[in-house]
């Protein structure tokens, strides 16, 4: 695998915590509006730029690429955004209670994504990676780090966990209570950016935990440009597999597809136990209860459809609800488990949904059995928490 140390475009030590924002996937464009008012600093004014132009306003429109351009410019002019002089690779620690993952911020080769050297496992959307090329040919820059995963590697850790004893870059704790720590591991002339980058090319394969589309717009934005000079090259996290945390990706249905209740519970009978866990479990909120499902594996199941997520799909959301593709169907959304019970039952009691269902994570073994195997895990189902803030590093083209 190939990394690259990059110049990086970043706040400054005064301005980390006010440019640092949510990524622009995880929030819409009432919430990013809400999240950067009062703040000229946030990066959402860069990430998610239609909440800087009239209600309404095409998230995909050319006027909302411009002003996300406009944005950055003006962070940049500002003196907010700083640009390195020299090429570096840099640690990056998540703190959320007491789970720590730190990872190694550097650019990774679009080569390698379009080999397979860095794994995938869930599939793209086209109108996302128009969107995200777009993004990237405006803005002549990522502006999103990737999220990757990698098997442990000894010496690998030694040299982070070496960096992140001097003084670091950024410290700061944000909103929703997650820390944040950046540290410079070593500038491209040193011979520990070398021993980094050779240590890198013994790893065989990394996995794309979040960051799917990003990815594939950078290569796509790369084979477009030849590959020439930093086209070839995308910014990425990459943590260490063991540290890693997933969360349940909950989903919500709009109605029952027609059902009363009782036909609708009938149903379900079918195939889940109902008010008992078992050898896997979900639960499912429906006319304010929350109650217990579990069912048993088919023998023979392989990978992907021993997954929680999968056997919902096959047994329930597509035969029972109709959701024949969760990932272009209008009546099911998904929400994150980090964001608790509670949300996803209010969903249901205001009426946006009719039921809901509260899953039990994958695990990083599973996911990277099942991309090592070239198969796709179901939408929406990995949650991975704590999520990369972005406008900490930018990668200029």
């Amino acid at each position: 695998m190939n990394i690259h140390p990059f110049a990086a475009v970043r706040p400054t030590a005064a301005d980390a915590a006010s440019v640092a924002s949510v990524p622009y996937d995880v929030v819409d464009t009432a919430e990013a509006k809400r999240l950067a008012e009062g703040n000229p600093k946030s990066f959402l004014h860069v990430s998610r730029p239609e909440i800087d132009l009239p209600d309404g306003t095409d998230p995909s429109s050319p006027e909302a690429y411009a002003q996300a351009r406009k944005a950055l410019d003006a962070l940049v002019g500002g003196g907010t955004l700083i640009r390195e002089d020299e090429p570096a690779y840099y640690a990056y620690r998540q703190t959320m209670g007491s789970h720590i993952q730190t990872g190694i911020v550097a650019c990774f080769d679009t080569k390698d994504y379009l080999s397979g050297v860095l794994k995938q496992h869930e599939k793209t959307r086209k109108d996302k990676e128009d969107d995200r090329t777009r993004h990237i040919e405006t803005l002549e820059a990522h502006t999103g780090p990737a999220f990757l995963t990698y098997r442990d590697d000894k010496a690998i850790d030694e040299i982070v966990f070496a960096a992140c004893r001097e003084e670091p870059l950024y410290d700061f704790t944000a909103d929703d209570g997650i820390r944040h720590t950046v540290w410079k591991i070593a500038s491209a002339s040193s011979c520990l950016a070398d021993e980094l980058a050779e240590l890198f090319a013994r790893i065989p394969v990394a996995y794309i935990a979040d960051g799917h589309h990003r990815s594939a717009a950078a290569s796509r934005y790369a084979q477009a440009h030849g590959f020439e000079g930093e086209s070839r090259w995308f910014l990425a996290v990459a943590f260490p597999a063991s540290q890693l945390k997933i969360l349940g990706y909950n989903r919500l249905v709009a109605d029952l597809n027609g059902l009363s209740e009782y036909e609708f519970l009938s149903r379900v009978s079918e195939n889940f136990n109902i008010g008992s866990r078992g050898e896997r479990n979900c639960r499912m909120y429906l006319n304010g209860n929350w109650i217990d499902l579990s069912w048993e594996l088919p023998a023979g199941a392989d990978a992907v459809s021993s997954l929680d997520v999968s056997y919902l799909q096959e047994n329930l959301l597509a035969p029972i609800l109709g959701i024949g593709d969760p990932r272009t169907d209008a009546r099911i959304s998904f929400m994150g488990a980090i964001r608790g019970d509670a949300a996803l039952a209010a969903k249901v009691d205001s009426g946006v949904a009719a039921v809901a269902f509260a899953m039990e994570s994958v695990t990083v073994d599973e996911m990277m059995a099942i991309a090592d195997a070239g198969a796709i895990m179901p939408p929406k189902s990995t949650w991975f928490e704590p999520k990369l803030r972005s406008g900490l590093f930018v990668h200029e083209i």
